[in-house]
């Protein structure tokens, strides 16, 4: 396809990224701290540590994992805990001593852990004392010797680590010392560490960096296969994308996805690291007045997330008192960015809520939007530099410019496979080598991408495609509606219709009232035949709203 978005380019955005500027993340990591070392690198709950503290730290743990674990190159470490200081010090100590990281959510249940982990090939594990117990009952079966648990003050100092743990403790009515044969307390680690030596490892853009697990809504998870050259290449992209917007050495970036998500564990994490960032990490976004309180401790120049919590942020009259003035990116991804929420943040904070698109497969980012749009224009945005993408209809041609087809992805971003999976890696690939993305999309003159939905979530109503977004997008701009989903339900007369899950804002919404709305904005086939009024929705674990859940649900056809 030609590059059509070549001319839409923001001004300094070059067609081509350079990903030679480093070999692996790990030599990444070692020039930002040679550049930024006394500067703040991470902070959370109040604690923040410098560049040249996570420098020493990381290296205490990689020294632990090659020297007192004895794990050899390229062994999996999987890491267990939400964001927490913890998390980057492990994460950087493993990448620097030459292992592969494998993430893990912290509120898997015992049996996707033991898949993941089995599956993974693990050999050590990271784990927050909050969960250990659901790793305790599958212990036996993964097979995994070494354990490192850790606590959510752990690395906080005296006193406020013993106040948060025993908050925490108390709460949860936990245990703190888990029946986890041989486990070792990250500090413990740490301290063993300090006496070793972190053995230097050479590694390339070949190597694995990650197993970064997906498609748990629909199977089995399996883990792409992300290299260090994948993620190398991904942050050079995004950098590439907000180096005009960004002073390195001065930015402030909120983290409250979990960085052990592809979103935030590339734009946040590592690409703000590159350029001597601070994150501020969220432990619990899910508590919108702590999270606010927080917000308003900073001067925060950039923040990302998906469309609920941006909507839940907008929710709280406190968000609305923050002051606004040094924030410069607001950037959503992981689902579609309501017009409704893009408006409304526009309109609170004085800044464009940015939408980008990305996979777990392509770590992540495929097309953000320029960060000056004007206005809010139901667009995943432009591809990044480095990227080719191919549209194309279910015979595998390329459809015509305008025309809606799966959009293919072609890049250094792309990742190398599934783990262990040579049939599902063969089958996410076209002859030519694109990444089938599961996604429909159109693409106009300027290059501008628009998805307009999973195809196995597109509704076909009496010969009719009809796609959830579209009606979301309608419904969610509503003033009583604070989220909805819409899905397809069996019906004898068209096949399929459209089911909607609403939450309300106003108690006194009806569905009189939706309909009447919608009649507004869609065509009469689009329109909701059934409407369900519940208290909240099913969701992941970075926010994301999951129809299938709603599809698989006993009264979905009610």
């Amino acid at each position: 396809m030609e590059k059509l978005w070549l001319k839409s380019y923001p001004p300094g955005v070059p067609e081509s990224i350079d990903i030679n500027e480093f070999s692996c993340i790990g030599d990444l990591f070692d020039k930002s701290v040679r550049r930024y070392g006394d500067r703040v690198a991470f902070i959370n709950m109040g604690r923040g540590i410098s560049f040249d503290e996570l420098d020493s730290l990381s290296a205490r743990f990689g020294a632990y994992l090659q020297n007192v674990l004895k794990l050899q190159p390229g062994a999996r470490v999987a890491l267990m805990m939400p964001n927490l200081l913890q998390y980057p010090v492990a994460l950087f100590g493993a990448l620097r001593a030459g292992y592969t990281v494998v993430n893990v959510n912290p509120l898997y249940t015992a049996r996707e852990l033991q898949h993941q982990l089995i599956d993974a090939g693990a050999e050590a594990i990271v784990i927050v004392e909050n969960f250990a117990h659901t790793l305790e009952k599958v212990l036996p079966e993964v097979g995994i010797r070494n354990v490192v648990v850790t606590s959510l003050g752990e690395l906080l100092g005296f006193p406020k680590s013993l106040i948060v743990n025993f908050v925490v403790r108390r709460i949860r009515k936990m245990v703190p010392a888990w029946h986890l044969p041989g486990h070792v307390w990250f500090s413990d680690a740490l301290a063993q560490g300090a006496r070793m030596r972190l053995q230097p490892v050479r590694l390339g853009h070949d190597d694995i960096a990650f197993l970064q697990y997906t498609g748990g809504t629909t199977g089995m998870a399996k883990g792409a296969i992300l290299t260090h050259g994948n993620i190398i290449a991904n942050l050079q992209q995004a950098h590439a994308w907000i180096g005009q917007q960004v002073r390195e050495g001065s930015e402030l970036i909120v983290t409250a996805l979990p960085l052990y998500h592809i979103f935030s564990l590339t734009a946040n994490c590592l690409t703000f690291l590159k350029i001597g960032a601070t994150n501020v990490l969220i432990t619990n976004p899910r508590d919108i007045p702590g999270f606010v309180k927080e917000l308003r401790a900073h001067r925060f120049t950039a923040i990302t997330g998906v469309n609920t919590l941006f909507n839940a942020l907008l929710h709280n009259a406190d968000f609305e008192k923050l002051d606004f003035g040094s924030l410069r990116i607001a950037l959503g991804g992981g689902m579609a960015v309501q017009q409704a929420v893009a408006e409304k943040w526009r309109t609170v904070t004085g800044k464009p809520l940015i939408e980008a698109y990305g996979l777990t497969e392509t770590s992540p980012a495929v097309a953000i939007n320029p960060l000056d749009l004007p206005a809010f224009n139901h667009s995943i945005g432009l591809p990044v530099p480095s990227t080719e993408i191919s549209l194309r209809d279910d015979e595998g041609f390329e459809v015509p410019l305008g025309g809606a087809g799966e959009l293919c992805v072609r890049g250094p971003q792309v990742m190398r496979g599934y783990w262990n999976r040579p049939e599902e890696t063969a089958m996410a690939f076209t002859h030519d080598g694109f990444l089938r993305t599961g996604d429909v999309a159109t693409i106009d003159e300027a290059g501008f991408l628009r998805i307009v939905d999973r195809k196995k979530d597109m509704i076909l109503v009496s010969g009719f495609n009809v796609f959830p977004n579209e009606v979301e997008d309608v419904v969610a701009s509503h003033p009583g509606v604070l989220e909805v989903a819409a899905v397809g339900v069996p019906d004898e007369r068209t096949g399929e219709a459209v089911k909607l899950f609403v939450v309300r804002k106003d108690p006194a919404l009806t569905r009189e009232m939706i309909v009447a709305h919608c009649k507004e904005g869609l065509t009469p086939y689009k329109i909701p035949h059934l409407i369900e009024f519940r208290e909240e929705l099913p969701k992941t674990n970075v926010g994301k709203i999951l129809r299938r859940a709603l599809r698989d649900d006993k009264g979905v056809s009610g």
